[in-house]
């Protein structure tokens, strides 16, 4: 709630800096390179970084950590390639820049119609991490948590535009990189729970919606039986430096919960999890996951599959309409490269907290095998309540900030580039932001409606849709 309504507050202070084209679009240019970069950090890291590759890991290993890495590596386009022309050429959004060289209502039109396709395929993946934090935070169904990032997002960015979406992102970026740099040194403090063969105890049931509460370690050369885990009671590792964490994660031998769906005498769907001993060297390689089987599979069809998703995110970073359109937020292209440099930072510090995270969601005993985006969260909660709230808001927080800039970039490719470009129409400025701000209603609608039909899809998987459309259409445009 505070978090909530603090974002309010400040969307309702700024309103009236965004009353032209000017303020509502690009905060007027006047937004230091500093916030910028940590702003580029608090629009990017979104439910699909937080929520998604934190349950990739936890579920599946260094698979996860494959999304990080590429979504990571595609700031190094935006660096090298993107920022300084895309700043020089462009005013509000991303077909400008592209306007500008070709003066076609063809293309305007084009990357109108990609910036919404792009845009409503990432707002997905927020809705549904809204959902799925607002079950266990406040014990309120999925749709509640969809419609208020909504009726909240929408809020800010038809009052107040860039400028307050710019400082929501900035303390979005912030607070998330300090909790979960806090998250981890607890994680890293606690250590592991190492078990040795003994007795059979049985395991926990595991119905739907369920947390685990069973231990997850085993040292070499215990066994899982028909019943469960062999276990005894287990000791404690002690505090562990992150060097020291991986590798005894690497010696000893891990209980991954895995998921089998089966068909019931009835004819539902029936979907049981079981923990499973695995290698943790083998964890921290590669090709576990259903989505990276090509790399050991040997099937050429698979290994083109890995190779093409990975492309979309290496590539699909440096042409997101949301990411492109705060390079205007700068005075010139200066400040464009260090924004950026200073985002790399951020997103870099932040991906290799993920993978901790994830890892330690894995063996700390609290897992949802329903839904894998609560393993950041769950795994706070493991550490107290307090932590459990801190994470869970600003996983809220972080729905909210990425919204807003997805809302924003759709709501400009409406007001200017179908309207003003393609259309020919010729509105004043104020007439400008209250077609964006209709547009941002609508968009906020939509994406409210989509985010509840895709509620059981994981987060990291439903943003490589609009990844591969940016990589596959904005960026060689742009280049």
């Amino acid at each position: 709630a505070a978090f909530t309504v603090m974002v309010l507050v400040l969307s309702s202070l700024l309103g009236r800096r965004a009353s032209s084209a000017g303020g509502y679009f690009a905060a007027h240019g006047q937004v230091g390179w500093f916030v910028n970069g940590i702003a580029f950090a608090g629009d990017y890291l979104s439910a699909a970084s937080f929520l998604g590759i934190c349950g990739l890991i936890a579920f599946w290993g260094f698979d996860g950590f494959l999304y990080s890495i590429g979504y990571l590596a595609g700031w190094i386009v935006a660096l090298l390639v993107i920022a300084e022309p895309i700043r020089r050429l462009g005013r509000f959004t991303f077909a400008d820049a592209l306007n500008a060289r070709f003066g076609s209502k063809a293309v305007t039109l084009a990357a109108a119609i990609s910036t919404l396709v792009v845009s409503l395929f990432y707002l997905v993946p927020q809705m549904v991490g809204a959902g799925a934090l607002i079950k266990p935070l406040l014990g309120l169904p999925q749709w509640v948590g969809v419609g208020l990032v909504g009726v909240v997002v929408t809020v800010i960015v038809a009052t107040a535009g860039m400028v307050s979406t710019t400082w929501v992102q900035f303390i979005k970026g912030g607070l998330l990189l300090a909790l979960c740099a806090i998250l981890v040194a607890l994680i890293l403090g606690r250590g592991f729970e190492v078990h040795a063969p003994g007795p059979a105890r049985e395991a926990p049931a595991r119905g739907v919606g369920s947390v685990a509460g069973l231990p997850a370690w085993a040292v070499p050369g215990a066994t899982p039986d028909a019943d469960g885990l062999v276990r005894t009671e287990g000791a404690r590792t002690g505090a562990l430096g992150p060097i020291e964490f991986l590798r005894v994660f690497s010696d000893s031998e891990v209980a991954a919960w895995r998921t089998t769906k089966t068909t019931g005498a009835d004819g539902t769907a029936v979907s049981t999890a079981a923990p499973e001993l695995i290698r943790g060297d083998l964890l921290l390689q590669p090709g576990n996951s259903p989505t990276f089987k090509g790399l050991r599979s040997g099937s050429v069809l698979d290994r083109v599959d890995f190779v093409s998703l990975m492309l979309a995110l290496f590539l699909g970073t440096a042409s997101l309409p949301h990411i492109l359109i705060r390079y205007y937020t700068v005075k010139d292209v200066r400040s464009a490269r260090l924004s950026t440099v200073v985002g790399i930072g951020a997103i870099g510090t932040f991906y290799v907290l993920t993978l901790y995270l994830g890892l330690g969601a894995m063996t700390g005993g609290m897992l949802d095998t329903s839904d894998s985006n609560m393993a950041a969260p769950l795994l706070a909660r493991s550490f107290g309540s307090v932590l459990f709230a801190l994470i869970s808001s600003v996983a809220f927080f972080t729905v909210l900030g990425t919204v807003s800039g997805l809302v924003l970039a759709g709501s400009g490719a409406v007001a200017r580039d179908l309207v003003t470009t393609v259309m020919g129409k010729t509105p004043d400025e104020r007439e400008q932001v209250r077609i964006a701000r209709i547009a941002a209603l609508f968009l906020g609608a939509v994406a409210m409606a989509l985010g509840l039909l895709f509620k059981n899809f994981n987060a990291s998987f439903l943003v490589g849709w609009a990844f591969n459309v940016a990589a596959s259409a904005n960026l060689l445009a742009l280049l």
